[in-house]
């Protein structure tokens, strides 16, 4: 399969603070490589060098086998980059917005018309394509960031965060999307923080942290290599922070997750572990909704690597 992107030894300084410590990787032809890292771990500095937007302090970074800092005109013709801020005018219309950004890459008229629709079809935005942007929801401005994007009918896409501000619900249908471009054969490098659109979406995943890569591998491989003990996720109608502390008794080195209700505890013998942690919280007073023994996240991968949250 041939290498699309390449990224070898990349590292980024900004007046004495280093952003990026020696990164590399490797991105196949059809595959979605995810970068998962906390804000902060310099994935979106990462993404404008890829773009050719800034440059490397040092490293080399090429695409289908031409160098950034050499061709950068050459390579951005080739990328698709859909920032994390929105990329378009606001007192324009989708429609307009979208030929404007066609101008660019020379796109002949009736083939840049073809384009637009298509996208602005693909993406459920078609009915509202003559509305001025500056009345659209949070959820169509990332649609029409994507289909932005897309328009030179790039040969690797590069996502900067494209969900973060979502709702679960229209976070899962942009997933879609994206899911559809994998079918397509499109290259996708997709940057973010959501352990759960990381692990849906991704062949391989890259975690980052602190400017470096310190993992790599598929989800699952991921996983099973580094998820550690078996989880045993508990759900309430209201934890504490204090109650979890207490519970973590129970948990390998005392270290859990809590999320929204939901309890994270990591023990090596789930069956003897199980019924303890649900008299202790009974005992606590909490409300237990359920209690089950699940399958290490990617979260708990972070975790267990870092000894820290993926959004601390």
């Amino acid at each position: 399969m041939a290498t699309v992107l390449r990224v070898d030894g990349v590292v980024k300084e900004y007046d004495g603070f280093v952003a990026l410590k020696g990164v590399s990787f490797e991105v196949k032809a059809g595959e979605l490589f995810g970068l998962l890292g906390p804000n902060g771990a310099g994935k979106t500095t990462l993404l404008r060098i890829i773009g050719g937007i800034i440059p490397a302090s040092e490293g080399r970074v090429e695409v289908l086998g031409m160098d950034v800092s050499e061709k950068p005109y050459d390579v951005k013709r080739l990328i698709g980059f859909c920032p994390q801020e929105m990329a378009f005018y606001e007192d324009l219309s989708a429609w307009d917005n979208m030929l404007f950004y066609a101008g660019l890459y020379d796109i002949p008229s009736s083939e840049a018309k073809r384009r637009c629709r298509e996208l602005l079809e693909m993406l459920g935005l078609w009915d509202v394509a003559k509305k001025k942007v500056g009345a659209f929801s949070g959820g169509m401005k990332k649609k029409l960031n994507l289909a932005i994007s897309l328009i030179n009918d790039p040969k690797l896409l590069l996502l900067d965060e494209p969900t973060t501000g979502l709702d679960p619900n229209a976070r899962r249908e942009f997933w879609r999307y994206l899911e559809r471009l994998k079918e397509e054969g499109k290259t996708v490098l997709l940057a973010t923080h959501y352990m759960e659109e990381a692990d849906y979406l991704s062949d391989r995943v890259a975690i980052m942290n602190e400017g470096r890569i310190i993992a790599l591998d598929t989800p699952q491989s991921l996983k099973e290599k580094y998820g550690g003990p078996s989880v045993i996720e508990l759900e309430a109608k209201r934890i504490t922070e204090e109650e979890a502390k207490t519970l973590s008794e129970f948990s390998e080195k005392r270290q859990y997750l809590l999320r929204e209700g939901t309890l994270r505890l990591y023990v090596k013998k789930p069956r003897a572990a199980l019924p303890k942690i649900a008299e202790k919280a009974i005992s606590i007073g909490l409300d237990v909704v359920s209690i089950r023994v699940v399958e290490p996240t990617l979260e708990d991968v972070f975790l267990r690597l870092t000894g820290r949250r993926l959004e601390e």
